[in-house]
């Protein structure tokens, strides 16, 4: 009787160790996954998820969407992270999306200055283009973007004030004949 005794103490100390493990992992994990997702830098590599330009070799801010599948899009251009998202049949689960602060960052080429897209304001209908023509320059402050208005056109707004209708992808190539 007292073997078995001490092996069900055992076997009941050693459930309690695992079970212990057990919350211990999860809680990490829970950790792990609460943690804010942070931009990815592009490199020379990095193309576009809908025309495969490459991210690096055009003006203009950038954008990036994070996707609870773990998954990242990168675009060339505000304006085609704009008409992704803003797509009614759009059902990817969205964890984060990152622009670029143009009050930071040189048009020409921006590298970095990654800012919370839902955060910043932009500026719709501004004479300076992107990498496929009209674009949306997002800035982090509203005293940038009123300055790029005044300077170069367009209205200031928030994330949530563009619509589909001031994101169509008709600039760019579709009017070069030279393709």
């Amino acid at each position: 009787m007292k073997l078995k005794t001490n092996s069900v103490g055992w076997l009941g100390r050693a459930a309690k160790t695992g079970l212990s493990a057990l919350v211990v992992l999860s809680v990490v994990a829970c950790h792990k996954a609460d943690q804010p997702i942070q931009p990815i830098m592009p490199t020379s590599q990095t193309t576009c998820a809908l025309d495969g330009m490459l991210l690096l070799d055009f003006p203009g801010p950038k954008a990036q969407i994070h996707y609870a599948d773990g998954e990242t899009d990168f675009f060339c251009d505000t304006m085609e992270m704009f008409s992704i998202y803003l797509r009614p049949e759009q059902q990817r689960r969205i964890k984060a999306i990152f622009t670029q602060d143009m009050g930071k960052a040189n048009w020409q080429a921006p590298l970095g200055q990654w800012i919370d897209a839902r955060k910043a304001y932009y500026v719709v209908g501004s004479n300076m283009s992107g990498s496929m023509g009209p674009t949306l320059a997002s800035f982090a402050r509203m005293e940038d973007a009123q300055a790029f208005s005044k300077k170069h056109g367009g209205k200031v707004l928030r994330f949530d004030q563009v619509t589909p209708e001031m994101t169509t992808l008709g600039g760019g190539v579709i009017h070069d004949e030279r393709m």
